[in-house]
């Protein structure tokens, strides 16, 4: 059978169009009809946004009609045999129709369970996020946990659920496949069998700073880099794999690009990892087919940039910049071990000389761009699967205590209190207030402790923490001096004593115009229109940025855009999406 195309959608009329695409959306024709008037798309990213945001606009009634159109997972209609082409071919696929009885009884109460609790069925693209299919036991453990959702947060997420089913629907319409995400995609769930002990036993992803899973990730990388054609592969001093795709001219400067290796402690498989494997990817598809760019590319897998074994964040992009800090060679981590003794450990030099021979001279690079998966849920609440991020937020980080009497809950006045607690509570609001009062600014009360505190006891001490961020450092220290100011006029209110450290203080991050232009490029090249954002987490690109011009992509993550978590995930169409784009930013220099 042949495959539908493109030419054939963008030249069909309206009723051929909407038929053509009959099944992509469960029972729900007129999305493609509303889509047709956006043609001609230019790729089927584009198409597939351009259904997307018919049901973005949509009536909350067409929506729901849309959800309410999907059957149950192993429901009725499957045991009917009632379900559409796709549908059945899906839940097959998925292995639905093999359920053991046990399986089988806990899928009907959990569809009985859910329905009840929302008033529409349970959707999940049962294929996944690579397009294979997840097992029965991850799609009933998915099933549990999004039962205990607020119903809004289930509803867009069943939303976007259809969606991915319309995209994997599409792709087996138009004979497409995305090979390049696929291989991205099998990358970090292979990289993703390396964790440190404790946490391997229990199935959770940690690694840090030049344990053995840290070395086997290493290891692993330079093997791939290999594989994939680069010139030159190797670990620097401070355990950075470093590959080297040459240019057509050796003398011309190179792009730098890369992201970390390293985890949080029980976090995901992609942040930072997406940006080593996403290069990897076009330079295994230049080298497939012989081709150099005029300027050379330089791929680097951070060793570190979590501080998690050591307080050391970014370790490994701050040895590029020169700021690798003498005194960190003998901070000791929680069971004693210096810094230098680890890296000596894994056959590292473990020297001040050997660590800063590796600083770079900017004027051997064009810059530095980095990918990134979003870690928020920007992109994925608003169907984009790519964006241009602006700016890394500036951010400054105080931890603090207010101190005032701790007395009897029931015989202290309501009036004669002088409660910690309820005077840190009261500046957590503000702070919330006041960032939500500026655009790209958020303020955070992370940390809040009553030492020592009882049920009958008014609160006499209250620690805590203040996080503050936005895109500029003059718009971050201007709420940084707000907040302030109102803890010291709470404090003086409520006759509480404020004590109060900055810990961090981090420059913001613009992107250079230059690179955001051709970031915009090659995410036009892809049909997607342009969605910018800012950055609020920090990354390698923060470090670069202080010595040469950088900018970064982000890649929409799944599960509303949930990260330094287990949850954190993307597809691999989204990771194609990506590597195209990036390849189109490389052979546009």
């Amino acid at each position: 059978m042949m495959s539908l195309t493109l030419e054939q959608l963008n030249v069909a009329d309206a009723a051929g169009f909407t038929a053509a695409l009959d099944g992509v959306y469960e029972h729900s024709p007129w999305i493609a009809e509303r889509a047709a008037v956006a043609r001609p798309f230019a790729t089927p990213a584009a198409l597939l946004k351009a259904l997307a945001d018919v049901v973005r606009t949509a009536s909350r009634d067409e929506q729901l009609g849309l959800i309410r159109a999907h059957p149950e997972l192993a429901g009725k209609a499957m045991v009917a045999q009632t379900l559409t082409a796709e549908s059945t071919g899906e839940q097959q696929r998925a292995g639905l129709t093999a359920c053991t009885p046990d399986e089988f009884t806990r899928l009907q109460r959990l569809n009985a369970d859910y329905n009840a609790r929302f008033g529409w069925p349970f959707i999940l693209a049962v294929r996944g996020p690579r397009g294979t299919g997840f097992t029965r036991a991850e799609i009933i453990a998915t099933f549990a946990r999004r039962l205990q959702q607020h119903p809004d947060v289930e509803f867009a997420e069943c939303l976007r659920q259809i969606h991915r089913i319309a995209q994997i629907r599409l792709n087996d319409k138009l004979g497409l496949r995305p090979t390049a995400g696929e291989q991205v995609w099998d990358w970090a769930e292979a990289l993703a069998a390396h964790s440190d002990p404790g946490y391997a036993e229990q199935g959770q992803l940690t690694v840090t700073y030049l344990t053995a899973a840290h070395r086997a990730c290493s290891a692993q990388l330079q093997a791939w880099m290999k594989a994939c054609g680069f010139d030159e592969v190797a670990e620097d001093a401070v355990g950075n794999v470093v590959g080297i795709f040459h240019g057509q001219d050796p003398a011309a400067p190179r792009l730098l690009t890369g992201s970390h290796f390293d985890t949080v402690r029980n976090g995901g498989k992609y942040d930072g990892r997406l940006g080593i494997f996403v290069p990897m990817a076009v330079v295994q598809a230049l080298h497939r087919i012989g081709r150099r760019l005029k300027h050379g590319l330089e791929v680097v897998a951070f060793a570190e940039e979590e501080g998690q074994r050591y307080k050391a964040t970014f370790l490994g992009s701050g040895a590029l910049t020169g700021d690798f800090d003498p005194a960190w060679l003998d901070q000791a981590d929680a069971d004693g071990i210096t810094m230098r003794q680890a890296m000596q450990a894994a056959g590292l030099p473990g020297t001040l000389e050997a660590i800063a021979a590796l600083k770079r001279d900017p004027k051997r690079y064009l810059g530095f761009v980095e990918v990134h998966i979003e870690q928020g849920p920007v992109l994925d609440a608003a169907d984009q699967p790519l964006g241009i991020v602006t700016s890394i937020n500036g951010g400054r980080r105080f931890v603090g205590e207010m101190v005032g009497q701790a007395s009897h809950a029931g015989t202290t006045p309501m009036g004669q209190r002088r409660d910690a607690a309820a005077g840190v509570a009261e500046l957590l609001l503000f702070a919330e207030q006041r960032a939500a009062a500026t655009p790209d600014t958020v303020g955070t009360v992370g940390l809040l402790d009553v030492p020592g505190g009882s049920i009958n006891v008014v609160p006499g001490r209250c620690r805590f923490s203040l996080d503050l961020r936005a895109t500029t450092d003059p718009v971050r220290d201007a709420a940084v001096a707000d907040v302030l100011a109102q803890a010291e006029s709470i404090a003086t209110r409520r006759g509480l004593t404020l004590q109060l450290e900055e810990t961090m203080c981090a420059a913001a991050a613009p992107s250079h115009p230059g690179w955001l232009a051709r970031w915009e490029a090659a995410v036009q090249a892809q049909g997607l229109p342009l969605f910018r954002l800012p950055s609020g987490a920090g990354h390698d690109a923060m470090k670069l940025h202080e010595v040469m011009p950088q900018a970064m992509l982000f890649v929409r993550g799944g599960n509303a855009g949930i990260s330094h978590n287990p949850l954190e995930t993307i597809s691999a169409d989204d990771a194609d999406l990506c590597v195209a784009a990036l390849q189109h930013l490389f052979e546009h220099l």
